[in-house]
């Protein structure tokens, strides 16, 4: 059955817009995503549909990385993709083929000293379940990066984790947390 079409859909009948196609140009099924993480560069064979989050806790073991609402809507799962914050869950591995992914394991520095962040998240009480912390911290450090040497207003820190939910209620904790590392910076 070599070169016999593939039909997408179950009814081309019932759905016109379907097309056939021939297993040369069928989609992919694996891509090969290579990745600099945490400043080491890495390379996997993985699922053309698999998340950057999946990639990351599946393939590479970071499980830092949380996933928990699988929509884009808890934050759990953010990561830095170039320095930006996203949501891993629903970024594919491919997106960011080339790319260079900070997660939560990545900010701890080589002599095991905790990031200013992580510190302060610690001395302010920023956490209690911690399940929303890596993501919370990805998203701040994100985002006082793009402040630069500016100190943000406490609404401009709401709104850099507005993306993430933290179901403990920590937000004035954690506001303060980040504060607390601009003023020391």
């Amino acid at each position: 059955m070599r070169n016999a079409a593939v039909i997408i859909c179950p009814s081309r009948a019932a759905r016109p817009h379907c097309a056939a196609v021939t297993p040369d140009t069928a989609p992919a099924t694996q891509r090969e995503v290579a990745l600099t993480v945490n400043g080491r560069a890495t390379s996997c064979r993985l699922p053309a549909r698999a998340t950057l989050a999946e990639a990351l806790r599946d393939e590479l073991g970071l499980t830092g990385t949380k996933v928990a609402c699988d929509q884009a809507a808890c934050g759990a799962c953010t990561v830095l993709l170039d320095g930006a914050p996203v949501f891993a869950c629903h970024t594919l591995a491919a997106q960011a083929h080339g790319a260079t992914v900070t997660t939560i394991e990545g900010l701890i520095g080589e002599d095991g000293a905790l990031d200013p962040l992580q510190q302060a998240f610690i001395e302010h009480d920023a956490l209690q379940c911690g399940f929303c912390t890596p993501g919370m911290i990805l998203a701040l450090k994100g985002a006082l990066a793009q402040f630069g040497s500016r100190v943000p207003t406490r609404g401009e820190v709401a709104q850099a984790i507005a993306g993430n939910v933290c179901r403990c209620g920590a937000y004035v904790h954690i506001i303060d947390a980040a504060l607390d590392v601009v003023a020391r910076r």
